[in-house]
């Protein structure tokens, strides 16, 4: 199965949205190839979410922060590859930062990683992360694109 997600993605491509634990999943990892491990801590704290790309489209409508008001905590270093777009970068009250959005350009498709969400917490009703989500879904979305020509090519005007 994580084979085939990961050829949909950087073949055909389609998009994928990973939401917080999603870093330890088997097709998140196949696309980074990293470990994608964290330090982490469940202690109900306060995460100030940073917006660093406000021109990107998944910021779109958001201010220069929010905050959620009980989060388990991630913290650096995260075992990914540099984003090739970083979104949103996380302060926790315990002292830790993470990144905690960023985005991917794998082949044809695109993958989004963002931090927040434990189950144990209500993150999922912020309006804010509602609305990063919906962004991103329209971000990581199929673009209607000729598919790439490769190998031995005729030349374009004569030799």
């Amino acid at each position: 199965v994580v084979e085939r997600v990961y050829r949909r993605i950087v073949d055909e491509g389609m998009g994928l949205i990973a939401l917080h634990s999603a870093h330890l999943s088997k097709v998140f990892k196949r696309l980074m190839g990293t470990p994608c491990n964290v330090k982490w801590r469940e202690a109900g704290e306060r995460e100030r979410i940073w917006v660093v790309g406000g021109g990107h489209p998944i910021a779109e409508g958001l201010g220069d922060y929010f905050e959620i008001e009980h989060e388990e905590m991630y913290g650096e270093p995260f075992e990914i590859p540099q984003p090739d777009e970083l979104v949103f970068i996380s302060w926790f009250k315990g002292g830790e930062v993470f990144r905690s959005g960023c985005c991917f350009h794998r082949g044809l498709g695109k993958a989004f990683y963002f931090r927040p969400g434990h189950e144990t917490y209500p993150t999922y009703y912020d309006s804010n992360v509602l609305r990063v989500i919906g962004n991103a879904a329209r971000w990581c979305a199929p673009v209607d694109r000729p598919r790439p020509v490769h190998g031995n090519v005729k030349p374009l005007e004569p030799l």
